[in-house]
């Protein structure tokens, strides 16, 4: 149940996904403008960042959580009523502030609810809620926009009943009392105690690329579909979506046994290939590739996020361990949200095909660094006994 608030609050930061194309119909933006606005979430997220985390830490999870919901409620009112771009940067910005404490305050609380000897599977369930959360949202946009009426309006009444429940959560959640509660500034760059560095970069170095592959499938998935694969279906685009997250949640399970070190140096090897199969799909016209692209991502995203999670919770203590959480998704969420607006804005003057093209080259490099970086610190990866 700690980890329901995770997922109610990750529905809505990729429900928007596969309306785009009716909002760039009615409203009318270039993909350059889609990338921005699809941005503006991660910009709200990383500001979030910068706070909640050590807010959670001193005054406790529910200080934070509850304001987040309601800035999530807010924000489905708005992506409801949308009528221009300026709108839908708002909601961005208010989705990204809310799961920004979702990721940090949120996730910390599923690990202090497990307690000190189910560290393990707290990490597991805080990253499945996320990446569960993050895959129905597009899930149920699609389906409801292309079966019920008003397609932009009803995903988000949904999803404010679910956030609703989720508030009832928190209220009632046994979350002890804050372990921290002073010492520096309340509004800082997120961080780690200094022996738990090595970690950080690490897990960094995993989830960083990982989540970036899917902020591309995210982003201008939809476009592919619609422009270079000619698919205009809403379902596909949101299925897609959640297959791929579907699958960034069945992989964890299934490697949660495995020494961390394997655990992200598979991380770093799935990015990699759904860079390939990204390239494919786009220069062949291939709607097959584009998924095998979108599965893979989904894996790279779902690997180095559990293998970062478990490096945090095996070495920050309770009292940093929002801020570690949070300094975590600040190493992932910079290149996710930078690297695809720039593919953006590429593909708007060169064309789709040169901007994915260029987008998967960078990447690549980025995840074959980050193995080698994980390969290269073998001794500095603890293990569980």
């Amino acid at each position: 149940m700690a980890a329901w608030p995770v997922t109610a609050i990750f529905v809505l930061s990729n429900a928007a996904t596969p309306l785009y194309v009716l909002w760039q119909r009615d409203i009318g933006f270039s993909k350059g403008m889609l990338t921005v606005i699809f941005a503006c979430y991660i910009v709200g997220l990383l500001g979030s960042l910068l706070v909640s985390g050590v807010v959670s830490d001193r005054l406790g999870r529910k200080r934070v959580l509850l304001p987040a919901l309601a800035l999530a409620l807010m924000a489905c009112g708005i992506f409801a009523t949308a009528s221009s771009v300026a709108a839908l940067v708002v909601a961005r910005l208010l989705t990204g502030i809310a799961v920004g404490a979702a990721v940090s305050a949120g996730m910390a609380a599923v690990t202090d609810v497990a307690g000190q000897r189910r560290k393990r599977l707290a990490a597991l369930l805080a990253s499945c809620a996320m990446v569960l959360g993050a895959g129905l949202g597009p899930f149920l946009s699609g389906v409801l926009s292309e079966t019920l009426p008003a397609p932009t309006v009803t995903v988000f009444l949904v999803e404010a009943v679910l956030l609703a429940t989720a508030a009832l959560v928190v209220v009632r959640m046994p979350v002890p009392r804050p372990a921290a509660t002073g010492g520096g500034a309340w509004i800082r760059v997120p961080g780690v105690p200094r022996e738990s560095r090595t970690q950080l970069v690490l897990g960094i170095a995993a989830f960083g690329p990982g989540i970036t592959a899917t902020s591309f499938v995210l982003s201008l998935g939809p476009s592919l579909l619609s422009g270079a694969l000619h698919t205009t279906s809403r379902v596909v685009a949101g299925g897609m979506a959640f297959v791929m997250f579907l699958v960034a949640t069945g992989v964890q399970f299934a490697v949660q046994r495995l020494r961390r070190r394997t655990v992200l140096m598979a991380g770093a090897v799935s990015t990699a290939l759904s860079t390939a199969a990204l390239v494919v799909a786009v220069h062949a016209s291939s709607v097959p590739a584009l998924t095998a692209s979108a599965v893979l991502a989904g894996a790279g995203q779902g690997l180095g996020q559990l293998g970062g999670l478990s490096l945090l919770n095996s070495a920050v203590p309770p009292r940093r361990l929002a801020e570690a959480i949070a300094a975590l998704n600040v190493g992932g969420y910079l290149p996710a949200g930078s690297l695809p607006v720039a593919a953006g804005y590429l593909s708007d003057a060169t064309g789709l095909t040169t901007g994915a093209t260029v987008f998967a080259a960078v990447l690549a490099a980025l995840a074959v660094a980050g193995g080698l970086v994980v390969a290269a610190a073998r001794r500095r990866i603890p293990e569980p006994a």
